[in-house]
């Protein structure tokens, strides 16, 4: 008889980017079929003060967006709100996403879409947020994600978190933020354009949420100590081992690697939290 395990189900379903050549893969994906869960900028640190900031609780009716292999839904599932909806357009993401399993009486539910358009109701949840997402947008459509997250909360009580990577200092020269951006893209094989915070902030602003909390880490992905705080040890010596029987992927990492400590100084990853602006007249 086949196993029932929801974990050994997990095993058996492909991650995202499975069949496509480690050389040319999106970086986040490639880390995936190594063994890396958490793929935040900010590490778990950064991910559970966001949950803890957004302050779920029993009663709230959560959306992630672009959940991703599901590491942030089950520590949201920790929490047991009343409801809770992942959002993803990969179809490899969504199969693993629907592993996921509540202990507690939260609803769950998975929906294939994009985040700019969820399809989801408007004014359905009370707490929406999303990681290392709108870092690899365009600024229109970060703009149109954002706006999406307003349109799915409740006027009153809601709150909407963002844990992306971070450009440092403020007065940052632009020709070297696209020297860093332009960098990361080659590298990771997606486009990235990360913001100053305070262009963070200035976008959640024109899109109608005043930031009630912000917080900023190292971006240290690919380092020792931030791989094993994030992964575990054992975990991360798995990681290590495939991509040492890799070496189109070890490439690829060495790489990614490099560019993130060229750029450290610039660097960071950031979490803002947001409510809907109230409008006076």
């Amino acid at each position: 008889m086949a196993s029932t395990d929801p974990r050994a189900l997990h095993d058996r379903i492909p991650v995202p980017g499975d069949g496509l050549d480690a050389a040319r893969m999106p970086g986040h994906w490639l880390l995936a079929r190594l063994g890396k869960r958490v793929l935040r900028p900010g590490g778990l640190e950064l991910t559970r003060w966001m949950l803890d900031t957004l302050d779920i609780r029993g009663d709230d009716r959560v959306v992630e967006l672009a959940a991703g292999l599901g590491t942030t839904a089950r520590l949201t599932l920790e929490r047991a709100p009343a409801a809770y909806t992942a959002v993803d357009r990969d179809p490899a993401a969504v199969a693993q996403l629907r592993t996921l399993t509540a202990s507690g009486p939260t609803e769950v539910a998975v929906v294939r879409a994009d985040a700019v358009q969820t399809g989801l109701p408007s004014g359905s949840a009370t707490v929406v947020y999303g990681e290392a997402m709108l870092t690899m947008q365009p600024e229109p459509a970060k703009r149109r994600i954002i706006r999406e997250a307003r349109r799915l909360l409740a006027d009153t009580g809601g709150r909407y978190g963002i844990h992306e990577m971070c450009l440092l200092p403020e007065d940052l020269d632009p020709e070297h933020a696209e020297e860093i951006a332009r960098d990361l893209s080659e590298t990771i094989h997606v486009g990235a354009r990360p913001l100053t915070p305070s262009g963070w902030v200035g976008l959640f602003a024109a899109e109608g949420f005043t930031v009630t909390a912000r917080r900023r880490t190292p971006m240290a992905l690919l380092e020792p100590r931030r791989l094993i705080a994030d992964e575990g040890f054992t975990q991360t010596l798995g990681i290590a081992g495939r991509a040492l029987r890799d070496p189109a992927a070890r490439r690829r990492v060495l790489e990614m690697r490099r560019v993130f400590r060229r750029h450290q100084t610039h660097l960071g990853a950031i979490s803002l939290i947001g409510t809907p602006t109230t409008s006076t007249s």
